[in-house]
């Protein structure tokens, strides 16, 4: 799995939907930190 293209895509949605990365997090019971994670790259777990 390409772990920045999943990323960009979380992103992508999000910002579709009119989501910050908090709101997001709170939807999927995560922190927005571990979004922002997501988001770049950094993790995916």
């Amino acid at each position: 799995m390409d772990q920045e293209k999943t990323g960009k895509f979380i992103a992508q949605l999000r910002r579709e939907r009119g989501l910050t990365q908090e709101r997001l997090g709170e939807r999927l019971g995560v922190t927005n930190k571990t979004v922002s994670r997501w988001e770049t790259a950094l993790s995916l777990s």
